[in-house]
């Protein structure tokens, strides 16, 4: 059995959409060849789980938000936009179909719930991380339905299944916890089953549920832990998961074409990779993986044909392994401070905490207590909700001895090494780097291990910087 995901940007519109379900029948019709020969009917087994299309997730939240705040003109905006957009997703890809009916009628009524969701939201005057998962669990709800009517519509037996009725958590909404055990029974009950009749179930990734049945989400990267997650309860051979890039790279190849794939990695090289930010693999996302040593795959479904990247528990001797840049843009830096020595680490830590709370996602933050202040970098799409949260504890203050507010857009850039790539490391190379190339550091974050660093610079600097860093440290000539 293979597990294959595909996040937002493969099933982000029809064209996208229809890709996928090609990639989808294409991989089904090699498991045939494959059993056919081997006389294996094991090896017929796929389970696909989906991702929302992309951003439509982010609209969710907005709208939730716009909801709690009582702008109902611009959530009411949001849902017939995304109506409007996943029904023509399926008049496009169903048009002469008799699917098309049904699901068109599957998009109308959870379109109608999330309005429903929204205006008690907008009656509470508050939008709490629960009630964020609810809203949210959504979108993954309509894209499963329509790649499944879109494999059906084709000639492949597929059903969408609810990751609601499978993957079993504790109450920590926003984040939650999988509890095993529940979560392995739901597997053999309700997926063994299709599977063992070629049929092939399309999970909604990200979401999940109590023992009580109430939605939860799985947080940051959820839709990949979906599929770990699933991978490990059914003994899957392989997780695959289909992203826009080829594998993990040594850099964004939207900002240096000539970026190398790493193609085998161990475990904890792509954790470590991952906790620095790299899109396209969540850290949690290889835990569930690496307790049985199922092999990861990273893949590319706008180029299925390229290996990608394996990421496996001992990587073959002899490989080449490169440092990797990390980039990520779109980041606000916000400074919370006081103008005296009025502030604390207890302010500090309460401030994290709020955010926390709030379920804002901090890539870096750094404590000066020279300079009296915290500095959080966010995501640009959270600056506001990010500066009302803390506004709503730190503001009240009459005496205004605290300060609050947006200093610059920001980018990262993370340059993540491994033991023995040089006597130096890659620390001392970086500093040097960025020293030749002008990049003005605002705030830095370094590893223990010496093996890491991050730096928080103007989001104008990013594309030169990482390229300069990818030429300095030798990436550019790497070979294939």
């Amino acid at each position: 059995m293979i597990v294959h995901k595909f996040g937002g940007t493969s099933v982000g519109n029809a064209e996208r959409i229809s890709s996928t379900a090609d990639i989808i029948i294409e991989q089904q019709n090699r498991l045939r060849g494959k059993s056919s020969s081997e006389d294996s009917k094991t090896r017929l087994e796929m389970v696909v789980v989906v991702s929302a299309m992309s951003g439509v997730t982010d609209q969710l939240i907005s709208g939730g938000r716009a909801a709690a705040e009582g702008r109902d003109s611009v959530y009411r905006e949001i849902k017939s936009r995304l109506l409007q957009r996943h029904l023509e997703a399926a008049e496009t890809l169903l048009n002469h179909s008799p699917e098309r009916l049904e699901v068109g009628g599957l998009i109308e009524d959870r379109l109608h719930d999330l309005e429903r969701l929204y205006r008690s939201i907008a009656v509470l005057g508050e939008f709490t991380v629960r009630g964020c998962d609810a809203v949210t669990s959504l979108g993954e709800q309509l894209s499963a339905n329509l790649l499944a009517a879109v494999l059906r519509e084709r000639g492949a037996r597929a059903q969408a299944v609810p990751a609601t009725e499978l993957i079993v958590t504790d109450e920590n909404f926003g984040a939650a916890r999988p509890l095993k055990e529940l979560t392995n029974q739901r597997l053999a009950q309700r997926v063994k089953p299709l599977v063992e009749r070629g049929v092939i179930p399309v999970i909604t990734g990200y979401i999940a549920a109590t023992e009580r049945g109430v939605t939860t989400t799985l947080g940051r990267g959820g839709s990949d832990y979906t599929a770990a997650i699933v991978g490990a309860g059914l003994g899957a051979e392989e997780v695959w998961i289909w992203s826009d890039v080829d594998g993990i790279l040594t850099a964004d190849p939207n900002l240096v074409p000539q970026a190398r794939t790493l193609a085998e990695l161990s475990y904890s090289e792509a954790i470590e990779l991952a906790y620095y930010g790299a899109d396209v693999l969540h850290p949690k996302t290889i835990r569930p993986v690496t307790e049985i040593g199922i092999p990861l795959r990273i893949l590319n479904s706008f180029n299925p044909g390229h290996a990608g990247t394996l990421i496996v528990r001992s990587p073959q001797a002899g490989r080449e392994l490169w440092p990797a840049i990390i980039s990520t843009t779109g980041l606000s830096l916000i400074a919370l401070g006081a103008q005296d020595d009025n502030w604390t680490l207890g302010k500090a830590a309460r401030a994290l905490q709020l955010i926390n709370e709030a379920g804002l996602d901090v890539p870096l933050f750094s404590q000066s207590f020279s300079e009296h202040s915290l500095n959080l970098v966010v995501r640009q799409q959270n600056q506001a909700h990010c500066l009302n949260v803390l506004h709503g504890e730190f503001g009240k203050d009459a005496s205004n001895l605290h300060t609050l507010g947006v200093k610059e857009q920001v980018a990262t850039v993370s340059v993540v090494g491994f033991p023995g790539w040089s006597e130096s490391g890659i620390v001392s190379h970086a500093f040097t780097a960025l020293g030749r190339h002008g990049t003005r550091v605002i705030a830095v974050a370094q590893a223990g291990s010496g093996y890491s660093v991050s730096f928080c610079i103007p989001e104008e600097q990013v594309a030169s910087t990482v390229r300069f860093l990818h030429h300095e440290l030798g990436l550019d000539s790497a070979p294939q």
